[in-house]
């Protein structure tokens, strides 16, 4: 939030985080959600920014830190639209919201509710909760939801002096912790069993753990499952029998608790072979006990707990020796941060599952080049909690079923739980959905550095297109400033590895940036630590181009990496050949209509007129709208006009409809029949389009005008004392349906100095608004615009013409063309003796 001259910033500042920590702690809590967020709109027009999140480490959650207006999303449509947008199960989700659905792939309903201010919306509350039993219910409290949100605003407002620009947000979110009913800690609890008499000697902390006095306990291997976990008492009891065996579990055993609490038991041998041996068992459990230094060091597996911010609460002997590190270096640090190489893609999949499914998560990792087990692969597998995430780490070596490797890798495969199997596939169906969104290579680039960049964690981009044999850069991000310039179009015999994927139609992966030297003598490096992935854009066996993605540090990429990643580039070269072809048609088409449009405006020495076109955003941008002032007679003819549709064939039609009306208005034929003429010829063409059109004939001498209407919005008109006012005009039915339609004719005087308005209906409509309170806004603005254009020696029209089209100019979705013309009498010269 920006200060205002008024209370420090910091101060402000420091305010603004308890508002929203409250808030999102609230809204979390009361609606019996599992993730909670505030959205503030940021500096940067046409983003929101994440600005609080609890329920969820915000690392997991940087895909979606910043949202753009125009992406289909549920917190963007409950911003732009200024109502609470529910989706009350997946199913909802998918239809509604695909790509929002295909990112987060697990069984939760949402409610997005928008922060109220001062005419538009200063943010976004969101809560996502488990699906209730009944799919068609909502899974939160919307009203309650309503009820905080209209209090953030209010207490936003008072915080900004009552300024919603002030309200802001740019920093990193702020990630609170969710309320706990025990504090985040393990209880980790001791005993041993012995394979002859049967006899378990257990420590305080586990009659704590179970609830048991040391006299209630019969002591026996019996006793101890069926105080563990009745339901699977037979389970405990053959992990011991295997364990005596000298074939204890590969990893610990997940449990149930009577409560349902989910607790694991690590099993180890006997270390000889005789009856004196005693098995060794440690449980391991979410808990209100603190967990006592040393207590689980026997353990041979590694057992980590996460808080449900990611910070590391526990870990034992053996997790800080697979991690390389000491105990003290792990415990209080974020995992991304303690262990980097168990974090990104696909392993924020993983965990952003576990904290929102309630079914474990398995996986696999390796342990990159310079870390201390470097190429090592361990066997992960995470355990949600109702606050903590256990986490527990076997080298893959010791799985009981080794995992065949890849034959290029030599690497295990990723598994994931059936439970959200979506997780690591849901970025090819992420940005194919987008994809279809964009339609030029400009839109096309844009969507996959919005979409592929957070996804994999990922610094820079380059896409390269392919043009005569040359690569020629389309879109870049996050490089060095010129850098790429040196590779502007290189020829397909350069040895380069953008180049040489191309070429070959295989994918390049550096792990490194020293790798890029040893396999390019001489190649020049944007930075000394990193990785890269360069991707050949192949759509129908044909190449398109490049693509190369950059990351901060050295990484691995996993055998499910490089095969998605060839995948999105599959996606990504069939999306840019498309918009090739798109762009080559539109410029096409934006080249007919600027042929058809007038180069320049008849001009009478009395008279000064004023026009404006601009496309439609969606689309090709070309469309049927259309103006024109011709010479008639003795006077001047001008005309607006508005073809049905968009794209090439409303710009023909439209250059048909110009023709016939210019040859009409030359042979100075009255405006109805100029308008029944081009009715006719509308409806002999038939191009199964229909027009709407105002035509008026003016005397520059008298300032008598006639005008005809045909189901085109009536003119405007501002008067020299500044009151501006809509003429009252007759008219018929649009052009082209009806060949018996009779268009009247009415009649006005343009005074000197005053301004006529013809407009089409892209300037004063839009999607969900009446269009009668468009045209209200505009005869305002022409009233404030005519009196803000006066100057010495006349009255500037373009002026005014630029004035009226500002908003729509600046707008990034124009959902229509707009074309505005403007007419004004000079006042006659006054004569001095």
């Amino acid at each position: 939030m920006a200060g205002n001259g008024g209370e420090p910033t910091a101060r402000m500042r420091a305010r603004l985080a308890a508002l929203l920590a409250a808030t999102s702690t609230g809204a979390l809590g009361a609606a019996g959600g599992r993730v909670a967020a505030v959205y503030l709109r940021s500096g940067t027009p046409g983003q929101l920014h994440l600005a609080a999140l609890v329920g969820l480490p915000g690392a997991l959650f940087r895909p979606w830190w910043r949202l753009y207006i125009g992406r289909p999303f549920p917190v963007v449509d409950a911003y732009r639209l200024g109502v609470p947008v529910v989706l009350a199960n997946p199913a909802e989700a998918v239809r509604r919201y695909p790509q929002f659905a295909a990112s987060l792939p697990f069984p939760l309903g949402s409610v997005h509710v928008p922060v109220p201010g001062c005419g538009e919306p200063l943010g976004v509350l969101s809560v996502l909760g488990p699906v209730g039993a009944d799919a068609a219910d909502e899974p939160l409290d919307r009203e309650l939801l309503s009820r905080l949100a209209e209090g953030l605003g209010a207490e936003l407002l008072g915080l900004a002096d009552g300024d919603p620009s002030l309200v802001v947000w740019d920093d990193e979110p702020l990630c609170v912790r969710p309320p706990a009913s025990r504090p985040a800690q393990a209880v980790v609890a001791r005993f041993d069993w012995d394979p002859v008499t049967f006899a378990v000697r257990a420590d305080d902390r586990l009659y704590g753990l179970l609830g048991l006095c040391v006299g209630d306990f019969e002591g026996t291997d019996m006793a101890l499952a069926q105080a563990l976990a009745p339901q699977e008492a037979h389970l405990i009891l053959a992990a011991l029998r295997d364990t005596a065996a000298g074939k204890p579990p590969a990893a610990p055993l997940v449990l149930r608790a009577r409560d349902g609490t989910p607790w694991l038991l690590d099993l180890w041998p006997p270390a000889g072979a005789g009856a004196a041996d005693q098995i060794g068992g440690v449980v391991v459990a979410p808990g209100p006990a603190t967990c006592a230094e040393g207590v689980a060091d026997p353990l041979p597996q590694g057992v980590l707990c996460l808080d449900r911010l990611g910070l590391i609460v526990y870990a034992n002997a053996a997790a800080a020796r697979l991690a390389g590190l000491d105990r003290e270096r792990l415990l209080g640090r974020p995992l991304w941060e303690a262990l980097p190489w168990l974090t990104g893609p696909p392993y924020d999949d993983h965990l952003r599952g576990a904290l929102l499914y309630p079914d474990p998560v398995h996986f696999h990792v390796r342990r990159p080049p310079g870390d201390p087990g470097a190429g090592d692969w361990l066997a992960v597998s995470v355990h949600p909690g109702e606050e903590l995430l256990t986490c527990t780490l076997v080298p893959a070596s010791h799985m009981d079923t080794p995992v065949e490797p890849a034959p290029e890798e030599h690497v295990p495969e990723d598994t994931v739980s059936a439970g959200h199997a979506m997780a690591p596939v849901y970025r090819p169906i992420a940005l194919a959905i987008a994809l279809t969104d964009a339609v030029t290579a400009r839109q096309v680039s844009a969507v996959v550095v919005r979409e592929l960049l957070p996804a994999f964690g990922g610094r820079c981009l380059a896409i390269y297109l392919l043009q005569e044999r040359h690569l020629y850069l389309a879109w870049e991000s996050g490089f060095p400033q010129g850098f790429l310039a040196r590779f502007e179009g290189v020829g397909l015999d350069a040895r380069l590895p953008g180049v040489e994927c191309l070429t070959t139609g295989r994918p390049l992966f550096f792990e490194s940036m020293q790798q890029l030297p040893a396999a390019y003598p001489g190649i020049p490096l944007d930075a000394d630590e990193g990785a890269r992935a360069f991707l050949p854009l192949i759509a129908s066996g044909r190449p398109v181009g490049s693509c190369i993605l950059g990351f901060d540090r050295s990484r691995s990429f996993s055998t499910e990496e490089r095969t998605v990643l060839t995948a999105l580039a599959g996606l990504i070269a069939h999306a840019m050949e498309r918009a090739q072809r798109y762009d080559s048609e539109a410029a096409l088409a934006r080249g007919l209509q600027q042929a058809l449009l007038p180069r320049r405006l008849s001009t009478h020495p009395q008279v000064e007129t004023a026009g404006r076109y601009l496309p439609g955003t969606q689309g090709m941008d070309v469309g049927g709208d259309w103006y024109d002032v011709v010479e008639a007679g003795d006077g001047l003819a001008l005309v607006i006009g508005d073809v049905q549709g968009h794209g090439v064939q409303a710009a023909a039609t439209m250059g048909q409809l110009r023709s016939a009306v210019r040859a009409f208005a030359l042979g100075d034929r009255p405006p109805d029949e100029v308008m029944s003429g081009t009715n006719h010829l509308l409806i002999d063409l038939d191009p199964g389009q229909f027009a709407s059109c105002c035509y008026l004939r003016l005397d520059p001498a008298t300032g008598r005008a006639r005008i005809a209407r045909a189901g085109h919005p009536p003119p405007l008109l501002r008067s020299p004392d500044g009151r501006a006012r809509l003429l009252d005009v007759p008219g018929g039915v649009v052009l082209g349906v009806d060949p018996q339609a009779r268009y009247p004719v009415a009649e006005l005087v343009l005074e000197p100095d005053a301004i006529l308005a013809l407009y089409t209906d892209g300037l004063v409509e839009r999607p969900g608004a009446d269009i009668d309170d468009g045209i209200t806004a505009l005869r305002l603005a022409l009233a404030k615009a005519g009196a803000a254009s006066g100057r010495r020696g006349g009255r500037s029209l373009a002026g005014v013409a630029d004035r009226l089209t500002a908003t729509a100019r600046h707008s990034a979705d124009r959902p229509d063309d707009v074309a505005l013309l403007l007419a004004a009498r000079r006042s006659p010269p006054v004569h001095r003796r």
